[in-house]
């Protein structure tokens, strides 16, 4: 049996994500405004820390249909909120320092205009995440740009088995329909996923191989009801 599932509308995928937005108990939904094409979620509006704009897309990416989204929520920190530069950068180095996934000795930063700046190198993908997921909580941030690059301390042969190894054992992923090529050390994955989540998982899996420097995620999202359903056995 064939598993089909109505192909939503743009109104209908509007709907859908305003709603997330309001079942998410962290977001102002009343702030933030949404309009939907072929797939394509824009966000706008305002918020008053840059976490709330990062939880926002997220809500968003996790409902069924979307295959992207932009995100032009604007930061404006409300007077509890305002901080500036150097108290910024004073706490995110702080922050930096006591977070146990962040080699911070590795890191350089820099903060103008409420915009953080992080350069430097480490060896796994987490750690460049952790970044991101330590600064975006921090009062008085309106961007972050994360020029931290992945380098693993040494090449590892079997890259490519590894990675597919891992997706067979996916409960999420259906590694039949993913193709894996490794060229030195850069990870070039192409096939088809259905939701921003399964693909999002595909890189995360990519980047967990040890060895990895780069990641190029060419997959495509094909939603359920517009692709061969029947390879995942309905």
């Amino acid at each position: 049996m064939k598993k089909t599932i109505e192909v939503k509308t743009d109104a209908h995928l509007q709907r859908d994500v305003l709603d997330e937005l309001e079942w998410e108990p962290s977001v102002e939904a009343a702030q933030i405004g949404v309009t939907a094409k072929d797939g394509v979620v824009t966000l706008a509006g305002h918020v008053p820390v840059y976490s709330l704009k990062h939880t926002a897309e997220e809500v968003a990416k996790r409902v069924h249909g979307v295959r992207a989204v932009a995100n032009e929520i604007q930061v404006r920190p409300s007077d509890t909120h305002v901080r500036d530069d150097e108290e910024i950068a004073a706490a995110a180095v702080h922050a930096l320092q006591w977070d146990s996934e962040v080699p911070d000795s590795e890191l350089q930063l820099s903060v103008e205009d409420g915009w953080i700046k992080v350069s430097g190198s480490v060896e796994h993908r987490y750690q460049k995440a952790a970044v991101d997921r330590v600064l975006r909580h921090l009062r008085g941030v309106q961007r972050i740009t994360n020029d931290v690059c992945v380098a693993p301390p040494g090449a590892t042969t079997d890259i490519q088995e590894t990675i597919e190894s891992a997706l067979r054992r996916s409960a999420m992923l259906n590694a039949r329909a993913l193709t894996v090529e490794v060229e030195d050390s850069t990870v070039t994955i192409t096939g088809d996923v259905h939701s921003l989540s399964e693909l999002a998982e595909v890189e995360r899996m990519a980047w967990s191989a040890g060895g990895v420097r780069t990641v190029q995620n060419c997959v495509t999202i094909t939603p359920w009801g517009t692709g061969p359903a029947e390879e995942w056995g309905y």
